[in-house]
């Protein structure tokens, strides 16, 4: 990426940011939907700190298996500290930084090691098919938590087969028999998890029915010419229950008519939103990409939630699907940084204007020879003190 990084330093100047670098990855045939999610999770400032942390207090410890963790981390630490997929590379570049005093702001990484992992976890990104930028963000994040989790119930075992710590009073920190033990929440939940609260409402005896449940990503349905916000309303909205569809309600002890509607319990401190642009058609027998005109504003305000007050958050990435259906195309990634929008096209980068993102919104007309649309928005909550 030798020109287009060069034109890419030029373009920011002075104001290229401190400590900060940008990288585009390569593509191995099919793999954008793999560099445009990568690229938006790096820079979620809060997910990309603490995976790094958590790779040095991993490289302190004991050598363990390798997973999708591990292979994320340490592609991170090369966007970090520019290292090549080589070791020995890498030692290279630590002595070429040394001598220049100043490191690569730009340049290619080749996510190698983490594809092939990802193709050993998952045959379902094992061919060369087009694939689901969407169904590789879940199936991640879910990935990292089952290998987090199981790690901390690993040192759990074993720190309970250990002695117990004797202390004036007996065990340190005895444990309770039969007492429910706390669901784990890791630093992928800190992050990314939010609670979302099912009500449902007899409509005989008033009675209100909830039920919680969790989430990392919202996906929403999506209309012509609509906007974020008047879709998050529509996910909300008050749906009846009816015929045979009728509630069985616990006071009631029968089928009853009901209403429900979903709201947001807990916000997250990064908000992920997925609009749902491939629809299955029943009269064509197969789905197809809705390229409805959706505005994603650069500020959104979250008020169907279940707290009077409104969650603000603001736009720091977007994952973009190029093309006219949902069996081919391209994935691009746009992602702010320090206060410049960058278009991430693969190994090509490029810095763009602010208003540049709307046209990622979609299109008026059925028909367009505009394909670039928004896909997955990453919103990061404006409260300071959200994730403590």
């Amino acid at each position: 990426m030798g020109a287009a990084g060069s034109k890419l330093e030029k373009a920011l100047g002075d104001q290229f940011p401190e400590g900060e670098r940008y990288f585009g990855l390569e593509n191995f045939g099919n793999t954008c939907y793999c560099n445009s999610v990568l690229q938006a999770l790096y820079f979620c400032v809060p997910f990309r700190e603490q995976l790094l942390e958590y790779y040095s207090n991993y490289k302190n410890g004991a050598d363990a298996e390798e997973n999708l963790l591990i292979c994320l981390a340490d592609l991170f630490t090369q966007f970090k500290f520019c290292r090549e997929d080589d070791a020995f590379l890498f030692l290279a570049n630590v002595i070429d930084v040394l001598i220049s005093s100043q490191k690569k702001k730009t340049g290619v990484i080749a996510p190698k090691r983490f594809v092939q992992r990802l193709k050993k976890q998952n045959e379902l990104f094992r061919s060369y098919m087009h694939q689901d930028a969407h169904e590789f963000l879940n199936f991640l994040l879910n990935e990292l938590v089952d290998i987090l989790e199981k790690e901390a119930r690993t040192a759990k075992n074993e720190a309970e087969t250990s002695p117990p710590e004797k202390v004036a009073n007996g065990p340190k920190n005895p444990q309770a028999n039969g007492v429910q033990k706390e669901p784990l929440v890791t630093w992928v939940h800190k992050n990314f998890q939010g609670i979302l609260t099912n009500e449902t409402r007899c409509l005989r005896c008033e009675t209100v029915t909830a039920r919680d449940e969790t989430f990392f990503d919202l996906s929403l349905d999506i209309e012509q010419n609509s906007s974020i916000t008047s879709c998050l309303k529509n996910f909300s909205s008050t749906e009846t229950l009816n015929a045979e569809d009728n509630f069985f309600c616990d006071k009631c002890c029968s089928l009853q008519e009901a209403q429900k509607r979903m709201k947001i319990k807990k916000p997250p401190h990064i908000l992920v939103i997925h609009l749902k642009r491939f629809k299955y058609i029943e009269q064509l027998g197969r789905y197809k990409k809705l390229s409805y005109r959706v505005v994603f504003p650069l500020e959104l305000k979250l008020s169907n939630t279940v707290e009077d007050a409104d969650s603000e958050y603001s736009l720091f990435a977007v994952v973009v699907h190029v093309g006219s259906g949902p069996n081919h195309g391209h994935y691009v990634s746009l992602v702010k940084s320090h206060n410049h929008w960058l278009f991430f096209d693969d190994e090509n980068v490029e810095m763009i204007d602010e208003s540049a993102v709307q046209t990622f919104f979609g299109s008026a007309q059925e028909y367009s020879s505009n394909t670039d649309h928004g896909y997955i928005l990453f919103y990061e909550s404006l409260g300071a003190n959200k994730n403590s």
